[in-house]
């Protein structure tokens, strides 16, 4: 199909992004990559007004280190996180969450921001970030705020994001030694969405497990924690038996929908048989 007319604008600066987007209000969308967007333009599942592309703003691409955090640009292709040393060495299950996503030519037109932004409940890596503890940084007429990703996902595609507002970074926690990562997740065929996915990461210590952060991806409008297999998991024996007990819970308090790749009841399945295969992934004990 061909998209409803539009007008674009593509901006030079962050604070002219900005300008902008508060001018179009609610019927200005933003462009990235384009890998999400543009099929909703031509299936016109989206018809704005304006397209703001910020395809030129270097600024808001690379990683840096601060004291505790690693700060990534929203317009940081998929490519060059899976490739970036410092999240490889810091967060890595963001670098193995991403490398699941598309295809290569999806990763290298894609971004992190947009993935984020786009808020699909079958996103890779929304769940990864919520996982991770990250935040989200949002830059709009009123300054600088940011959005912890408990709070940043409001229900399927959206987002706490103003109409007037730019995603400019995504920060999440340096992870050191003694922790582990895995993300696992379920599709019918490559290149199709994900119908579960299991985001985790783990900190053993003294053989148990001491600290645990479950995501799961395509288990409700939004991504979810798994906080009752956290709970289980806490302080618990890093074994198989315990492992596979608390993956059980796995799907408590979740809402997943009934479509043409699944039922809620398969989807449940799904996240607790992943949440196992991830967090013995994570624990070394695959």
């Amino acid at each position: 199909m061909i998209p409803a007319a539009f007008d674009y604008a593509c901006p030079t600066s962050v604070e002219q992004a900005v300008r902008v987007l508060a001018e179009g209000g609610a019927a200005a969308k933003v462009l990235a990559g384009g890998q999400s967007l543009l099929p909703m333009l031509r299936l016109r599942r989206a018809s704005p007004k304006l397209v703001v592309d910020v395809g030129r703003l270097p600024q808001l691409r690379g990683v840096r280190e601060e004291a505790s955090s690693l700060v990534i640009g929203a317009m940081t292709t998929h490519h060059e996180v899976l490739h970036d040393a410092l999240i490889r060495r810091y967060a890595p299950l963001l670098a193995t969450a991403t490398e699941t996503v598309g295809d290569p030519a999806v990763r290298h037109r894609g971004t992190l921001g947009g993935s984020v932004a786009h808020a699909d409940p079958a996103g890779d890596l929304p769940s990864v970030v919520l996982a991770l503890g990250g935040e989200l940084v949002a830059e709009g007429p009123r300054g600088r705020r940011t959005i912890p990703a408990a709070e940043f996902f409001v229900g399927c595609l959206r987002t706490a994001l103003e109409p007037d507002e730019l995603l400019v970074e995504i920060r999440v926690p340096k992870l050191g030694e003694g922790w582990g990562f895995h993300y696992e997740k379920f599709r019918l065929a490559a290149q199709t969405s994900t119908v579960v996915g299991v985001a985790v990461s783990v900190r053993r210590e003294n053989g148990g497990i001491a600290e645990v952060s479950i995501g799961l991806t395509n288990m409700g409008a939004t991504p979810l924690r798994a906080s009752a297999a956290e709970a289980a998991l806490a302080r618990a024996d890093a074994t198989v038996e315990a492992v596979a007990r608390a993956a059980e819970a796995a799907a408590e308090g979740t809402s997943p929908t009934s479509d043409l790749c699944a039922s809620p009841e398969y989807r449940a399945h799904l996240a607790r048989v992943l949440t196992r295969r991830a967090v013995l992934a994570a624990v070394g004990m695959a």
